[in-house]
């Protein structure tokens, strides 16, 4: 559930099909945040929104106990920003995957 810009999540602890497509990052950078269900890329997604068009600096804060799901959610934030800025150089969603990408991902 969204509070505000707010995004608490509750960790399924089994892979949902499609939660976090490219189809989905897709649907999600089209909308504001409130427009869609709340999601992990509509949080990114304002984060980016602000980085870019308010040329506001953000911060994420991804809290929880262990096993709670916070490396995934890192990474699943990291793979909406990182195919934000590739989308922003003109190369389709769909074609997303760069060797830094990669490397931050892995690390």
């Amino acid at each position: 559930t969204n509070i505000g810009s707010i995004l608490a999540s509750v960790n399924p602890y089994k892979p949902i099909p499609g939660l976090y497509s490219v189809d989905a990052i897709e649907l999600y950078r089209q909308h504001r945040l409130g427009e869609l269900p709340p999601h992990i890329f509509a949080t990114a997604n304002e984060c980016y929104r602000c980085l870019w068009k308010r040329h506001d600096s953000q911060c994420v804060l991804i809290s929880g106990e262990s096993g709670a799901g916070k490396t995934e959610s890192t990474k699943l934030l990291l793979k909406f920003l990182s195919a934000m800025s590739q989308t922003s150089l003109g190369a389709p969603v769909s074609e997303k995957s760069t060797h830094v990408e990669e490397a931050i991902l892995e690390s």
